[in-house]
């Protein structure tokens, strides 16, 4: 098996909406914000070669939405998925997986392309992954959630025929790479989990944003179930300490990986590093 980083560009959203109730004196510090109160987030996401297998976790924004749209996010930056990809010698036809952490625009845009008046594949050789729960929740949308899961991201890939869920097959992605999930963000959105050179890696797609996310109080206001997030922050975080696993960071514009450690003010960041240092 080998694991890579893809990264695809930057974006930018509110850090108030990032950090939630935590005051900009103190987000500020590690999410430096510009005059209109934005912040730079990364999509990276993660590749993994294993066998015969080439598996995607998540696809970022994608390039099918209108100016309009993608005036609000200030997209910017030189990589993206294509060339990331060029560089470690695959194309997106090689992808088998694209296994969607969850269906909000950010992380599932890049799933479907457009070709003329027609929404298609991006991956024309690939699974996609979801689970039933999720799935629901996403195509039946509430209020507060309506403006992430856009149909024409989700809908595609169902009538694809190349949509699966997790929990139909049995051990779908081998023995080292399970899903583990959480409800907080959202309902049932799924880190994967990969056994690497002896290590775990947790993918924490939007559990933890960022570095400057550690804390656990320090929740985004996107998040539907805020308490919740805030238990399974706690559980986790200790767990992650207690096992030594590796983070692995989508959005963190900056940092790719980190450990955790406990300290006197909490569990913090204890090394950081690049997943090619593993």
């Amino acid at each position: 098996m080998k694991l890579y980083a893809i990264e695809t560009g930057f974006f930018k959203l509110d850090g108030g909406a990032m950090f939630g109730v935590v005051p900009k004196s103190i987000w500020n510090k590690t999410n430096p914000a510009d005059s209109n109160n934005m912040c730079t987030w990364g999509n990276r996401l993660l590749l993994i070669e294993d066998s015969n297998r080439l598996m995607l976790v998540d696809t970022g924004l994608g390039d099918k939405q209108n100016e309009k749209f993608f005036s609000y996010y200030y997209l910017h930056g030189d990589a993206t998925l294509d060339r990331s990809l060029k560089n470690i010698g695959f194309h997106r036809n090689d992808i088998t997986d694209v296994i969607l952490t969850h269906l909000h625009f950010d992380h599932c845009g890049g799933a479907i392309a457009r070709e003329g008046d027609q929404l298609v594949p991006a991956f024309k050789n690939a699974h996609f992954w979801s689970n039933a729960d999720h799935w629901s929740w996403a195509t039946n949308p509430n209020p507060r959630e309506k403006a992430s899961f856009l149909k024409e991201n989700i809908l595609p890939i169902q009538e694809s025929g190349q949509l699966k869920f997790v929990e139909d097959v049995k051990n779908p992605f081998g023995s080292d790479i399970s899903m583990r999930y959480a409800n907080g963000h959202t309902e049932s959105m799924m880190l994967p989990q990969v056994e690497y050179k002896g290590k775990t890696i947790l993918y924490m797609a939007d559990l933890l944003p960022s570095v400057g996310h550690i804390p656990i109080p320090y929740v985004m206001g996107y998040d539907v179930r805020p308490l919740v997030t805030m238990e399974e922050r706690h559980s986790y975080w200790n767990e992650i300490v207690d096992n030594e696993y590796i983070l692995f960071f989508e959005h963190d514009s900056v940092h790719e990986c980190c450990t955790l450690q406990r300290t006197e003010k909490g569990i913090r960041v204890k090394d950081i590093f690049n997943l090619d240092e593993i």
